[in-house]
């Protein structure tokens, strides 16, 4: 007996009323006012397998208004995913697979996290760009073994966050015809009717943007629906925009259309006169067979996925090699001569004793890495030729050209970001991207998603403090690298020279689940004299670079651009008769994973007359230095001078340094 779609989508709405009341917290509006959308598109066109959430060729589906996560969950229960009814009856508790917001490597079949609007649609960018440069790496004539689409839902809130002009202008331009989004275009926000702060013509906004955009498609009329997705599919040159007028609340006699429904549960009573009002018989969490039945998508996922193997072992015997480098980079695996090829490198660079700028370093050290990982994919926000993030090989992705590895991602840090993380849930790549540090900021909240979804995304931040000098205070960062070494789960790099700068990139690169900031000089730093032992102890993150010939008496923590600071104010200390340690310390966090004996051996807990260096804000340092301490460091803005200028009205010097340990 076949069910109503009216059915199908209530089946949807009801698990998303019955879980948000059960909780007694979460979003019932949006689930109600996009069942229909979901109805259609999860059981006409969307390719996946429950079975195996991780198919690569499935198509990828983002909630970007992810407050709406019940929609999703409901939809994941019903397909035949591993998450129970009573997963969905603890919805937002402690330890549960439902939480408040979709979460990646948490509830089988959630393939981004979400929740601060706008990125969820930025990463389907990233991921429509993955797999479209993808195809045109792997595939034959005769093997599309890439080849699938990217769904978003979006709501009013994505639209109106300014990420969502950086990512969709770049998708527009680079013509992604296999993106297509869903506007839950229901009027409504947390504060009421948006039409007091949300008026613009979105239908010509993405028209501007290249896209197609779909207009007045009725979100609750099957039909309707479906003509827009056939007509998404069928232009395969520009991202697609699908404008679904809904209804908030759709079936809620008193809530419909209005931002009540938005944030809370609708309420014991409001829920009984929807059932009545959808003529929806059952109770709280009772689904009959019948819908289970014609939910369940576990044979034809099981039938899409073996279809697709069927392929792929085809161009396995053809193509063999491009098989094998295929299958690793999905799952994330380096080539097996990956660290011996670095580590080569990384001697050499030590040998060459060349003064150079961190950031030159760095294109040096990522050239060679490239010329290992053809799954790199680079890019800047503008300042190609600032970041040096480019390599003699890379080649520009364009519009019409997707057999690239290196994108011009535009003034767009954010979106930059944002991209970068759906580059990297999507598999296949390592993403990495630059501006200088202090931009930063503008990336701050995609970078904590990076960490939070545990994501190989590399970020190049140069221009890393006051030694960048004329461009002054706007350009000169202060508080973020404490801001960044704040962030769990993410690793800081500032390296003081080209040897710390190429180990800096073996370990972001080995780094299969988990971002890195490589922070880098604009100006030459001094090349640092070490043993073939203190080379191997970079890995560390911190570790002894130059002591005096008897026991030391005081020690000096510093990072890149302070470590030559350090080492030329420990020779005046030898001067002085005062036996000196110099510690550098290029990643804190990598020092803080070490053995508690490691670390004490680097900091022995009876020196306790200990000076850090390094010309950002001084706080995060203290947990080295202790109370009683020194930190020579900023608690200011810099200066527009020239970078030697700047260090030295700010206090940032060996005589600094000097007076700070003599006193």
């Amino acid at each position: 007996m076949s069910v109503a779609p009216s059915e199908l989508a209530n089946a949807l709405r009801f698990l998303s009323i019955d879980a948000v009341q059960c909780a007694n917290s979460g979003h019932p509006g949006m689930p109600m006012g996009m069942a229909d959308i979901m109805t259609v598109l999860a059981r006409e066109f969307l390719k996946h397998n429950p079975h195996n959430p991780h198919w690569f060729n499935r198509d990828r589906f983002v909630l970007s208004n992810g407050h709406g996560s019940m929609l999703l969950y409901a939809f994941l229960h019903l397909s035949g995913y591993e998450l129970s009814i009573e997963d969905l009856k603890h919805f937002r508790q402690l330890n549960s697979k439902t939480p408040g917001h979709p979460e990646l490597n948490h509830t089988p079949g959630v393939e981004t996290t979400t929740g601060p609007l706008g990125q969820g649609l930025a990463n389907a960018v990233g991921m429509a760009l993955a797999e479209s440069v993808l195809a045109a790496d792997f595939n034959k004539p005769e093997f599309n073994i890439v080849d699938h689409h990217t769904y978003v839902f979006l709501g009013d809130g994505c639209l109106m966050e300014g990420i969502s002009h950086e990512a969709c202008s770049l998708a527009g331009t680079l013509k992604l015809g296999k993106l297509i989004a869903f506007w839950d275009n229901n009027g409504i926000s947390i504060d009421g009717n948006v039409k007091g702060w949300f008026t613009d013509n979105t239908p010509m906004r993405f028209q501007a943007y290249n896209w197609q955009v779909i207009t007045d498609i009725d979100g609750h009329d099957p039909v309707a629906i479906r003509a827009a997705i056939q007509q998404a599919q069928a232009n395969t040159t520009q991202p697609t925009l699908i404008c679904c007028k809904t209804h908030i609340g759709f079936g809620a006699p008193t809530m419909v259309d209005s931002h009540q429904a938005h944030g809370a549960p609708l309420g014991v009573e409001e829920i009984a006169k929807t059932r009545v009002a959808l003529k929806w018989p059952y109770g709280p969490f009772e689904i009959p067979a019948s819908i289970y039945n014609a939910w369940n998508a576990s044979d034809a996922g099981n039938m899409a996925e073996q279809a697709w193997r069927d392929i792929f072992n085809s161009y396995q015997q053809h193509y063999p090699n491009a098989a094998a480098d295929f299958m690793r980079r999905q799952i994330g695996l380096l080539p097996e001569d990956f660290s011996r090829s670095m580590n080569d490198f990384i001697a050499k660079t030590q040998n060459s004793a060349a003064n150079i700028a961190s950031r030159k370093a760095s294109q040096l050290a990522l050239s060679k890495a490239a010329s290992l990982l053809p799954e790199m994919l680079g890019g800047s926000a503008d300042l190609t030729g600032s970041n040096l993030t480019n390599w003699p090989t890379c080649k520009i992705i364009t519009s019409d050209d997707k057999n690239a590895n290196y994108l011009c991602y535009g003034v767009r840090e954010f979106g930059m970001a944002a991209i970068m993380n759906g580059l990297a849930v999507h598999g296949g790549f390592i993403p990495f991207g630059g501006t200088f540090l202090t931009f930063s900021d503008y990336m701050r909240n995609a970078i904590r998603l990076s960490a939070m979804m545990q994501q190989r995304v590399i970020y190049v931040f140069t221009h890393d403090s006051i030694g960048l000098g004329e461009d002054g205070p706007t350009h000169q960062p202060v508080e973020h690298l404490g801001m960044l070494r704040l962030t769990p789960g993410l690793s800081v790099w500032r390296p003081c020279d080209a040897t710390e700068t190429a180990v800096a990139w073996m370990l972001a690169l080995q780094r299969h689940a988990a971002p890195t900031c490589l922070a880098l000089s604009r100006q030459n730093l001094n090349m640092q004299a070490r043993t073939t032992e203190q080379v191997t102890l970079i890995e560390r993150g911190g570790y002894v670079l130059w002591e005096s010939a008897t026991e030391p008496t005081v020690i000096l923590i510093a990072t890149g651009s302070e470590v030559s600071l350090a080492i030329e104010a420990a020779k005046v200390f030898t001067e002085k008769e005062i036996a000196v340690r110099v510690v550098s310390m290029p990643s804190c966090d990598v020092f803080d994973a070490q053995s508690l004996e490691y670390r004490e051996s680097v900091l022995p807990l009876h020196i306790t007359k200990r000076i850090a260096i390094e010309a950002a804000a001084k706080d995060y340092w203290y947990k080295y230095v202790g109370l009683a301490g020194t930190v020579i460091g900023m608690d200011r803005f810099g200066y527009s001078a020239p970078a030697t200028d700047a260090y030295q009205a700010l206090g940032i010097t060996v005589e600094a340094i000097v007076r700070a340990a003599i006193h």
